[in-house]
C-alpha cells in the first residue's frame, strides 16, 4: 500500500517537475535563447549541432535552439489558455444543464454530441479556416474543442450531487439556485474538473501543434513547435534535427502533463484506482 502511494506521488511530482521546467523556459525564453529566433543567416543554413548553434540551424540559418525555446512560450500559452477558456465554458454549460435539466439539458447535450461526433482535428481545421490564422484564433479553436468534454463530465457529476439528501435539505430551508450551484454543488465536483484540466493541457498542445503542422496555426515567422516540425518535414534527409528536436519537446511536455494528471487523479480519487 505504501509502495503504491509512493509511486503515485513520485509520478505526480516528476510530472510537476517537467511542467514547471517548461513554464520557466517559457517565462525566461528571452534570457535562455542564445540568438534572435527570427534572425536569418543563409550561409549557415542546415548546419548541425555546434558550439555556436547548440541544436543546429534551419533552412534559413536561424538558430534552432532559440526558436524551440521561444516556441515553448507559444505552446505553453496556447495549451493553458485554451484549456482554461474551454473548461470555464464547459463547466458553466455542464452545471446548468445538469442542475436545471429539461429543454436546456437536452439542447445543450445534443450540441455537445454533435461537436463530439466530428474528429477534433477536422473540426479544428474547419474553425481555423473560418476564423483565419492567428494566435488568438488558435487558442479559441482549441478552447472550443475542449468544451464538450468538460460539459459532459460536469453534467454527470452535477446529476449525482444534486440527488443527495443534503441538497434537498438546503433547498428546503430557502437556499436559492445560485447558492446551491456555486456554494454546495461546484465545490463537490472540483476533483474531476481539476484532473480533466491537467490531462486536457497535453491534448491541447498536441492539437495546436497538429493545426500548425497542417498550416493553420500561428503565421510565420513566429516559432511554434508544430510549425517547426512542419518546416523541417521538407529537410528530413539533409537536416533531421529540424524535426527531431521540436518533436522531442512536444513528446516530453505531453508526457510530463500526463504523468502529473494520472498521479493527481490517483491522489484525489484513490478509491477508484486501488
Amino acid at each position: 500500500m505504501m509502495r503504491k502511494k509512493f509511486l503515485r506521488n513520485l509520478q505526480m511530482f516528476v510530472g510537476a517537475g517537467v511542467i514547471l521546467f517548461f513554464i520557466l523556459v517559457a517565462i525566461f525564453a528571452p534570457f535562455i535563447a542564445t540568438h534572435d529566433p527570427l534572425y536569418v543567416e543563409i550561409p549557415r543554413r542546415l548546419q548541425g549541432s555546434s558550439s555556436e548553434h547548440l541544436l543546429g540551424t534551419d533552412d534559413l540559418g536561424r538558430d534552432m535552439f532559440s526558436r524551440i525555446v521561444h516556441g515553448t512560450r507559444v505552446s505553453v500559452v496556447v495549451g493553458f489558455s485554451a484549456v482554461g477558456i474551454g473548461a470555464l465554458a464547459g463547466v458553466v454549460l455542464g452545471i446548468l444543464s445538469g442542475y436545471f435539466g429539461g429543454i436546456l439539458d437536452t439542447l445543450t447535450m445534443r450540441i455537445m454530441d454533435i461537436m463530439l461526433a466530428f474528429p477534433g482535428v477536422l473540426l479544428g481545421l474547419v474553425i481555423m479556416t473560418v476564423l483565419g490564422r492567428s494566435m488568438f484564433n488558435l487558442i479559441l479553436t482549441v478552447a472550443i474543442l475542449n468544451i464538450p468534454t468538460f460539459a459532459r463530465i460536469v453534467r454527470g457529476s452535477t446529476l449525482s450531487v444534486k440527488k443527495l439528501e443534503y441538497i434537498d435539505a438546503i433547498r428546503a430551508v430557502g437556499a436559492g439556485n445560485t447558492r446551491i450551484i456555486f456554494v454546495h454543488i461546484l465545490p463537490n465536483i472540483l476533483s474531476p474538473i481539476i484532473v480533466q484540466v491537467t490531462l486536457s493541457v497535453g491534448t491541447a498542445i498536441v492539437t495546436a501543434a497538429i493545426l500548425s503542422f497542417l498550416g493553420l496555426g500561428i503565421p510565420a515567422p513566429t516559432p511554434e513547435w508544430g510549425s517547426l516540425v512542419e518546416r523541417g518535414r521538407g529537410w528530413l534527409i539533409q537536416a533531421p534535427h529540424m524535426i527531431y528536436y521540436p518533436g522531442l519537446m512536444i513528446f516530453l511536455f505531453v508526457v510530463g502533463i500526463n504523468l502529473f494528471g494520472d498521479g493527481l487523479r490517483d491522489y484525489l480519487e484513490p478509491k477508484k484506482h486501488r
